[in-house]
């Protein structure tokens, strides 16, 4: 065994695919998601805005 034939083989090229034809139900799928994920991000942003939901936290009463 040489020192050149260890490591890893490098795997053969896959073929390209081909581009699969889309029909009116997977184009009204895809536009769904893409408006879900528009209205996710807008949800983000304005949680990310207004700060913490929740601003007590643990209360201490202050008896020792």
């Amino acid at each position: 065994m040489s020192g050149r034939e260890g490591g890893k083989k490098k795997p053969l090229k896959a073929p390209k695919k081909d581009s699969k034809d889309l029909d009116e139900d997977d184009m009204a799928f895809k536009q769904k998601q893409k408006e879900q994920q528009k209205a996710l991000e807008a949800a983000k942003a304005n949680a990310s805005k207004k700060g913490p939901l929740v601003g007590g936290g643990i209360k201490k009463s202050g008896k020792k």
